[in-house]
């Protein structure tokens, strides 16, 4: 199992939907765009280069706004 997957395992496990999208920049070759969210209207969005480096940093969020115990 990939690093990035057992953080969205814990994200997901702690009641986050994650989404994520490769988009093409017009400055940059690629972005990936990775959402977390609940049902209780929470959200929040990350861009990165890399999908661990947008799983690390959605959890380091969550857990700074102490949705993530």
């Amino acid at each position: 199992m990939k690093y990035w997957e057992l953080v969205a395992d814990k994200l997901s496990k702690a009641g986050w939907s994650l989404g994520w999208v490769l988009s093409r920049g017009f400055q940059r070759a690629n972005d990936l765009d990775c959402c977390a969210h609940r049902r209780d209207g929470k959200r929040f969005v990350v861009r990165a280069d890399e999908k661990l480096t947008a799983f690390l940093e959605l959890e380091s969020v969550i857990r700074a706004c102490g949705e993530l115990l």
